[in-house]
């Protein structure tokens, strides 16, 4: 769905009055993107119950992001869908952690279990993140870890030797992997947590630059916001989720 241009213009204006003080301003905006947010949400969770919570929950968090002076200037409701998307991911992972029970019945491990709307935010972080990699390194990734070609049978196709196909598909792995990570970081606004925002995947994967590294440093060292979003990436840096590990990471079904 695309906003009309005059509609944009005045979510500019609205988004400046929220800043500015005014609470009927944000429920202007409230009133005029709501349904494409329940919308989303509805593509999101079956439970018409939990659509809503999570609309409630996106709205409430954007609020609070403008009120601090945070948060979109432009383009509101790409903002608002975007946050609903992470708010979905976070609520899914945390529920997973949560564990009720007065009996023994915790140490069964039982039948495996997988959240078909983080399933899919999953999927949508590895394809995008393919779709990132140069050219040379997809064909590589998809030809070894899709089709399941050796080095030896990928090395006359690229005009390389098969030491430099094994090569070149661990750096793309790692490269894939990188940007995985960085699916995960919510947009920043102010610039220092854009720029350490951008590099808390290659912070993760020990790819970083010294001098990019001791500048890293010195900005978590006082922003907590930041902290948690490399604490954020670090736990998702975990086996089960890497997508160079599941077939057809990027297929048109993605």
């Amino acid at each position: 769905m695309t906003t009309p241009a005059s509609e944009a213009d005045a979510d500019e204006e609205l988004l400046a009055a929220v800043r500015a003080g005014d609470t009927a301003a944000y429920g202007v905006l409230y009133q005029r993107h709501r349904t494409a947010a329940r919308n989303l949400a509805y593509g999101l969770v079956t439970d018409h119950a939990d659509a809503d919570d999570l609309v409630a929950e996106t709205f409430a968090k954007v609020f609070a992001t403008l009120r601090a002076g945070r948060g979109p200037l432009v383009s509101f409701r790409a903002y608002l869908h975007t946050t609903l998307r992470h708010v979905c991911y976070h609520r899914a992972r945390r529920d997973r952690r949560l564990e009720f029970t007065d009996d023994l019945s915790r140490y069964d491990a039982g039948e495996p279990f997988r959240d078909p709307a983080l399933d899919r935010l999953e999927r949508t972080y590895a394809a995008r993140a393919f779709r990132a990699l140069p050219d040379r390194w997809r064909d590589v990734l998809w030809r070894t870890e899709v089709e399941g070609a050796s080095p030896a049978e990928v090395a006359p196709q690229l005009g390389l030797t098969p030491n430099a196909v094994a090569v070149l598909a661990h750096r793309a792995r790692e490269g894939l992997r990188r940007l995985y990570l960085q699916q995960h970081v919510g947009a920043a606004d102010p610039p220092e947590c854009r720029w350490a925002g951008e590099r808390l995947g290659g912070r993760v994967r020990g790819r970083l630059a010294p001098r990019d590294s001791a500048r890293l440093d010195t900005h978590l060292a006082w922003c907590a916001e930041c902290r948690a979003r490399l604490a954020e990436v670090t736990e998702v840096d975990q086996p089960r989720h890497r997508p160079y590990r599941q077939r057809n990471p990027a297929g048109p079904s993605s």
